[in-house]
């Protein structure tokens, strides 16, 4: 079940590496949350999904 954060000072590449055990997964957290730059460490509000551990990250999540 996704859950949802609060979070500021981290890029999406550390959060996916922290929340789903893969810093590739930084691309699905942009996807999921409409982010268009993964690298930006301002406050923002995520969704979370679940891990995908078929996911191997450098482009667009499986559909």
């Amino acid at each position: 079940m996704p859950k949802v954060i609060t979070v500021a000072g981290k890029t999406l590449w550390e959060i996916a590496a922290d929340e789903l055990g893969d810093a590739t997964q930084a691309i699905r957290l942009a996807i999921q949350n409409g982010i268009s730059d993964p690298w930006d460490e301002s406050l923002r509000t995520l969704t979370i999904p679940d891990p995908d551990p078929s996911y191997s990250g450098g482009g667009l999540p499986p559909q």
